[in-house]
C-alpha cells in the first residue's frame, strides 16, 4: 500500500459569505507559504473528509478543503433550503474562495462530480490553474447519469426493480420525492436512493454491504443535492464539458481511471483524454470506482511532482 502522508490538523477555518444567504464553510493545512492546491469533493453534496489532506506533502503545500453549498458545515443545509443551488453558484464559490484567501493560481483536485466540477472551474478560469489532478472522471452528461441510475440495473436486476419508481425519468421522481414536505417520504426516498448507491459499488473490494439503513442528516442532504444536480444535468449542456477542454491546453493534467468502474464508465476518461492536449490517462485494470492502492499510489506521485 503506498504511504499516505500523516493527517494533520487545519487552520485558520471559516466560514465566508458567498451571497445569495449562502456560507461556505472552508479550511487550510499545511504550510501556509506552500503551494496552493484546493479540494473538490463528489457528491454532489459528500462535504469534505480529513483523509484528503492525506494526500499532500504538508511541508510543500498548503492544501484548502471546502463544502459546497448546502452540505457539510456550509449553511444552509440542503436539508431546508436548495435556493441558489447550481453548477454556476459552485465555480463562483471557488473564485470567492480563492480571492478571499489571497491565493494567485492554485492546483485543482477531486473525484467523481468533483471531477465535473474542477474541469468547469478549470474551463471557464485557466488562468487561475497550475495543474489538475482528478479521479473517477465524470463529466455530468445525461448519458452518464442514465447509465448510473438506469443502465447499470442490467447487472441488478433484482436491486433495480426495487429501485425504480417505474417513471419515465426516476432521477427528476426522486428529486421531487426529496421536495416532499412529508419528512417520511424523504427519509423513505432518501434510503432508497442510499441503498442503489451501495448496490453499484457492491462488486468492488471492501465495499460496504448492501443494506437498508436509517438516513441521518448528511445522507439526506447528500440525496437531495445529488437528484437536484443529477435531474438537471448539471446545468450543463450535453457533452459541453468535453467539447471545451481545448481550454486547458497548457495546464499539465493527471487523469486517473478504474477500468471496473461501473459508477463512471471509462469512455469518459478516455475521451476527456483526446480532448484535452497533454493530459495524461492513467487506467487500473483491476479497479473500480472506489480507491485502490494502484491509483492512490498514482495520485500520490502526481502531487509530490506537482509540488516542485
Amino acid at each position: 500500500m503506498p504511504e499516505m502522508y500523516p493527517l494533520n490538523e487545519p487552520y485558520d477555518p471559516g466560514l465566508l459569505d458567498v451571497g445569495d444567504g449562502h456560507r461556505i464553510h472552508w479550511e487550510t493545512s499545511g504550510n501556509p507559504g506552500g503551494k496552493p492546491a484546493v479540494v473538490l469533493h463528489g457528491g454532489p453534496g459528500q462535504g469534505s473528509a480529513p483523509g484528503m489532506r492525506r494526500m499532500f506533502d504538508p511541508a510543500r503545500y498548503r492544501v484548502v478543503l471546502l463544502d459546497q453549498r448546502g452540505c457539510g458545515r456550509s449553511l444552509p443545509h440542503a436539508t431546508t433550503s436548495l435556493r441558489d443551488n447550481t453548477t454556476d453558484h459552485l465555480v463562483a464559490d471557488l473564485e470567492k474562495l480563492r480571492d478571499h484567501l489571497g491565493i494567485d493560481r492554485w492546483l485543482v483536485t477531486g473525484g467523481s462530480w468533483g471531477t465535473t466540477l474542477a474541469l468547469v472551474y478549470a474551463e471557464r478560469f485557466p488562468e487561475r490553474v497550475t495543474e489538475i489532478v482528478v479521479s473517477a472522471i465524470s463529466t455530468t452528461r445525461r448519458s452518464e447519469i442514465d447509465w448510473l441510475y438506469r443502465g447499470v440495473g442490467r447487472f441488478f436486476p433484482e436491486e433495480w426493480a426495487r429501485f425504480s419508481l417505474g417513471a419515465e425519468d426516476d432521477v427528476a421522481a426522486y428529486a421531487r420525492l426529496m421536495a416532499d414536505p412529508d419528512p417520511a417520504v424523504r427519509d423513505r426516498a432518501a434510503a432508497a436512493w442510499w441503498r442503489w448507491e451501495n448496490v453499484v459499488l457492491s462488486l468492488e473490494p471492501g465495499a460496504p454491504p448492501v443494506r437498508d439503513e436509517p438516513v441521518d442528516a448528511a445522507t439526506l442532504a447528500f440525496v437531495r443535492l445529488t437528484t437536484h444536480y443529477y435531474a438537471n444535468a448539471g446545468w450543463l449542456d450535453e457533452g459541453a464539458v468535453i467539447r471545451a477542454a481545448g481550454r486547458l491546453a497548457g495546464i499539465p493534467g493527471v487523469l486517473i481511471h478504474g477500468r471496473l468502474d461501473l459508477s463512471c464508465p471509462v469512455t469518459t476518461a478516455w475521451e476527456l483524454a483526446e480532448a484535452w492536449p497533454g493530459a495524461q490517462l492513467l487506467v487500473d485494470d483491476h479497479s473500480g470506482h472506489r480507491a485502490s492502492d494502484v491509483k492512490r499510489g498514482w495520485k500520490l506521485a502526481a502531487l509530490d511532482r506537482f509540488a516542485g
